[in-house]
């Protein structure tokens, strides 16, 4: 197969690793910087031109998109789609995920175990925003915030109010959720891929932080999900229409609780963690699954 990695950086673990794995099985793999693609949106056939050349006879793509291109890595991938070039993370996947706001709405349609959540874009009255949660501690996220960035843990009434205010002056949107303290600071990254649990562990924020990122600083360690944490983070996976996925979960006293579903997990945290072969096991996915026109998207999204 001739596989297209979309990837700002090749020298990422991830992209690294997936070349690697690609490589492995024998198939030809190119590492495309997604910002350097070019898009022939009016001729009569779709095209992609990739620094002055046009892109031909690809089998397959690997998107690993930054949440700070996402617009345009998704018209990128559309345009994949509309040439029937199987897309790993389908354009439509990939959008819902990215939207904070949307993703709730759709896992909460679902009946998929959430932390309460509350969203204002223009709050006038910060205490009635504070009360849907259940008052603090509480926790306030920009809707646009990656791997713990843009995300603050509130103690105290006056201090959700203070950074309710600083976000409204910034005109930013921003979640506010309850704080969920039986977790002790720790999650589950659960890594789904198909309809399958390949990998999960537990992450533990490092002393004084309440974030368990892994570039926060937090540590990683195997973990066993019960049978109900398994179906809560495919079923996240499968309500997003993500065929690979990193689900975030938090033990809480009502069951599990997802905190994000994301589209572009990295392979470090959890290769390291489990010491599994993630990269291989992606690969082996896309061999089983690419073929022309396959995704449901096809530039519709």
């Amino acid at each position: 197969m001739k596989i297209a990695i979309l990837s700002r950086n090749r020298r990422l673990y991830s992209t690294s690793r997936l070349v690697e794995a690609c490589t492995k099985r024998g198939h030809e793999v190119r590492v495309l910087d997604i910002l350097k693609c070019y898009i022939d949106i009016a001729s009569a056939s779709p095209a992609i031109w990739y620094m002055g050349e046009k892109l031909e006879d690809f089998d397959a793509v690997i998107p690993r998109i930054g949440a700070s291109v996402t617009h345009y890595g998704l018209a990128v991938i559309r345009q994949f789609e509309m040439m029937g070039v199987y897309s790993l993370t389908e354009s439509i996947a990939l959008g819902r995920s990215r939207d904070k706001l949307r993703a709730l709405q759709l896992l909460s349609r679902k009946g998929i175990g959430l932390p309460k959540t509350s969203f204002a874009y223009n709050v006038h009255d910060a205490k009635e925003l504070i009360k849907l949660v259940g008052g603090t501690p509480l926790v306030l996220k920009l809707c646009e915030g990656t791997q713990g960035r843009g995300i603050v843990l509130a103690e105290t009434q006056k201090a959700a109010e203070s950074v309710i205010e600083a976000f409204r002056e910034l005109r930013a949107e921003f979640l506010v959720q309850e704080f969920i303290k039986e977790a002790n600071g720790s999650d589950i990254r659960c890594f789904v891929i198909g309809d399958k649990i390949v990998a999960a562990m537990e992450r533990t924020a490092q002393e004084g932080e309440f974030r368990s990122n892994l570039h926060r600083g937090g540590t990683a360690k195997v973990t066993k999900l019960s049978p109900t944490e398994r179906r809560t983070a495919i079923k996240a996976a499968q309500t997003m229409g993500l065929h690979v996925a990193g689900v975030d979960l938090l033990r809480s006293a009502r069951g599990p609780l997802v905190m994000e579903v994301n589209s572009s997990p990295g392979l470090e945290g959890i290769e390291g963690a489990t010491n599994k072969d993630i990269a291989d096991a992606i690969v082996a996915f896309v061999e089983e699954n690419a073929r022309p026109n396959a995704n449901k998207s096809r530039g519709k999204g």
